[in-house]
């Protein structure tokens, strides 16, 4: 279980910095530890909320066969910019593309987990 969540922290600080570094319309105005806690902060929430919320949707997700796990971690992506003012993510198209990284991020820490 610890190893998972330390996991999942790594890579929600990779997948932001991934992010930050390679998609227009995502930035980060704040010192190294603030972008260190924001990452950690995306990692606890894939971690801790996202099972919870992917518990409560399942019926969704089955009726869209999984693409509601992807407006799921996009909602924790939004929720993560509103919690953090240093993140900046402007427009629809650069949320929907961080969702992805973090999204195959996550999977593929999910597959080195295993």
């Amino acid at each position: 279980m610890l190893y998972s969540a330390v996991l999942q922290i790594i890579g929600g600080i990779a997948a932001l910095w991934l992010a930050t570094t390679f998609i227009p319309g995502v930035s980060f105005t704040g010192p190294l530890q603030a972008f260190l806690i924001t990452g950690a902060t995306l990692g606890g929430f894939n971690a801790v909320l996202k099972p919870v919320l992917n518990l409560i949707t399942l019926p969704l997700r089955l009726l869209t066969l999984g693409l509601f796990a992807l407006v799921i971690q996009a909602g924790l992506v939004f929720l993560l910019d509103a919690l953090f003012p240093e993140l900046v993510i402007s427009g629809l198209i650069p949320l929907l593309q961080t969702t992805v990284v973090v999204w195959i991020v996550t999977s593929f820490l999910s597959i080195v987990k295993k």
